[in-house]
């Protein structure tokens, strides 16, 4: 059945130049809601994008990862990361090419993404998610990924709009860039064990194989 047609869309023939969509990597899902009525971009660990279009919400869900949503104000043109773990030189895991697992790669592909766009450094508008502490254990990922993320937007003199990292919750984030709009639901503890495995789950496939695709984190 078709997906039905599309609202508000941003036509190719009509885009400015540095606004087309940005779409790193298979780790980017899009489908259509019919019920709201709008595009939903699924975006898995490893993932970034950005785009122009006005009918799309990018949608993500994080445990101890972190995903920044970053716009240019004036234009609407903006978009969404998600890493795994802080930083890294070389951008391999293992000798598998991934580069935007980890944050110092994450960060600066989206942020130059919408610094191509037209937007200044200073006009970027920038919101933090993610970075819980689903368990209490020796390395508490997600509180290394907030502390990197702070320190990486703070040594860019980037300032942070909003933010909500850490605590013992994962998260599902639903992000509008053309708006800036954030939608921000809190897990049910009883699903942390989920996204904890399948955030494990990815690691550990990341560590002993190529990766096409990612774990999916959605209902």
């Amino acid at each position: 059945m078709a997906a039905g047609p599309a609202l508000n869309r941003v036509d190719s023939t009509s885009v400015q130049p540095g606004h087309e969509t940005v779409n790193h990597g298979p780790q980017v899902v899009r489908t259509y809601n019919r019920k709201r009525r709008d595009y939903q971009v699924r975006l898995l660990p490893g993932g970034s994008y950005a785009t122009a279009a006005r009918d799309e919400v990018i949608v993500t869900v994080l445990g101890s990862c972190v995903a920044a949503c970053i716009r240019d104000p004036a234009t609407g043109f903006g978009g969404m990361n998600h890493f795994m773990l802080p930083e890294n030189e070389t951008g391999d895991w293992n000798g598998v090419s991934a580069a935007l697992r980890y944050g110092n790669h994450a960060m600066e592909s989206l942020i130059n993404s919408v610094l191509k766009s037209g937007c200044s450094r200073q006009k970027l508008e920038i919101k933090l998610f993610g970075g819980a502490n689903l368990y209490q254990g020796v390395t508490l990922v997600g509180e290394k990924n907030a502390e990197f993320t702070r320190a990486y937007l703070q040594k860019e003199e980037l300032a942070v709009a909003a933010a909500d990292l850490g605590g013992p919750w994962g998260r599902r984030i639903h992000y509008s860039p053309a708006t800036g709009n954030v939608q921000r639901l809190l897990l049910k503890h009883k699903l942390d064990a989920t996204v904890l495995k399948a955030e494990r789950d990815y690691v550990s496939e990341l560590n002993h194989a190529d990766i096409e695709g990612g774990i999916e984190l959605f209902e």
